[in-house]
């Protein structure tokens, strides 16, 4: 059922529902923003393996 989503007919349809939905002038907008939260998103994912590594592996205790 999900082999053939990436199917560029399928892309064609469904850049066809969002300009009828959204509008050639908003698109740019749209992208931006989902943009930003893509960034947002990988930086707060990247920001929790990091405490995770950090908590794994605590640094020795100085004598």
């Amino acid at each position: 059922m999900w082999s053939n989503l990436l199917d560029p007919a399928h892309l064609i349809i469904l850049l066809v529902v969002v300009l009828l939905i959204f509008g050639p002038r908003r698109l740019p907008e749209l992208g931006s923003s989902l943009g930003k939260t893509l960034k947002m998103f990988k930086d707060a994912q990247k920001g929790l393996e990091d405490t995770n590594a950090r908590d794994q592996n605590p640094p020795l205790p100085k004598e």
